[in-house]
């Protein structure tokens, strides 16, 4: 144990020393940095300032996402978004200097201006709405039947046992997956786009003095796939740190179908098969987070969560799901016991 222990404090002073070096790379030797909010994995970010100057500085162990980071980082850009610049690569070490796009977080401006709900609610729809209209790229991950049903162990192996008190029965787990083996077939292969996967008002940034939907922020999408448009309206809506109004929800759902042609009854039912999956899958994270990492805060959301969770059960295509959750877990789903 000590010798882990002393050669976790090694791998930490070299650390220290790499971020220096590359710092001083990007023209920030010497600069202030200020520890900013992250997400739940073990992904960090500061923010760099010198002289006026300043950049966001992302640190991530696993160098895949950040290679991802950079390859979607590029799509946005030919497609005219704005996605950070990035100012210094250094991948190879987990490590990238990018643009700061500020502190003007959609969640951050709609906690002293709820006025303008609409406005950034639309603006990110637009944003949406654009995305179907180009070709979805290659080399992606493809949001397919068996990444949902991989995806399903997250509810299943710690949300489920956590409730019961005990493993769930293999059978239990067996008709469960079966009833989103059927799901996914009603999932209309007409509506595959880019998939954002983490959209919502903690990702997203208003940009003063940009025009058009470059006025939309975008960061934290290095898990982008390709998949079924709904998703990331659902995501969007159905956001698990900050509540959608049913009445803001329908307005934009209504916004989005207009403009895209889709047809309203096939798009809300793959809204809500993919709300109620996404739903689900955050439970499971949560009460991970909660059980393996000490993380009790996100406890908090998961009522929240299960709000929109039991909206897209009303969804009469749902209702082996939701007959599934009853039997299995009885009125427990309104209980968040971590």
């Amino acid at each position: 144990m000590e010798d882990a222990v002393a050669r976790a404090g090694g791998a930490s002073n070299s650390m220290t020393v790499s971020v220096d070096a590359f710092i001083e790379r990007g023209g920030f030797a010497g600069a202030a940095r200020q520890k900013l909010a992250g997400d739940a994995s073990s992904r960090s970010y500061k923010r760099i300032s010198l002289d006026g100057n300043s950049a966001i500085l992302m640190q991530d162990p696993d160098q895949s996402s950040v290679k991802s980071f950079l390859k979607v980082s590029e799509i946005l850009k030919d497609w005219g978004y704005s996605a950070p610049e990035i100012l210094v690569d250094g991948s190879k070490d987990g490590l990238l200097l990018l643009e700061d796009f500020g502190d003007e977080l959609f969640a951050r401006i709609l906690e002293t201006a709820p006025e303008r709900e609409m406005e950034l609610y639309t603006l990110a729809a637009d944003f949406l709405v654009d995305l179907t209209k180009q070709d979805a790229p290659t080399g992606l991950k493809l949001y397919s039947q068996s990444y949902v049903l991989d995806q399903n162990a997250l509810f299943l192996d710690w949300y489920v046992p956590n409730i019961l008190g005990e493993s769930l029965p293999d059978k239990a787990r067996f008709f469960f997956q079966q009833i989103w083996r059927e799901l996914f077939e009603l999932l209309s292969e007409d509506q595959e786009v880019f998939l954002y996967r983490d959209f919502h008002a903690e990702n997203l940034f208003f940009l003063e003095g940009r025009k058009g939907l470059r006025q939309l922020g975008l960061i934290d999408y290095q898990d982008a796939m390709t998949g079924p448009a709904a998703y990331d309206l659902a995501s969007l809506l159905q956001d698990a740190r900050r509540t959608v109004s049913t009445e803001l929800a329908t307005s934009i759902v209504d916004h989005y179908v207009s403009r895209t042609n889709y047809d309203q009854k096939e798009f809300m039912r793959s809204y809500s098969i993919l709300g109620a999956h996404r739903c689900l899958r955050i439970l499971g994270v949560f009460t991970r987070l909660a059980k393996q990492q000490n993380k009790d805060r996100y406890s908090r959301f998961m009522p929240r969560v299960l709000g929109y969770l039991n909206s897209n059960l009303a969804h009469p295509d749902l209702v082996a799901l939701k007959h599934w959750i009853k039997v299995t877990l009885g009125n427990n789903m309104d209980e968040v016991p971590l």
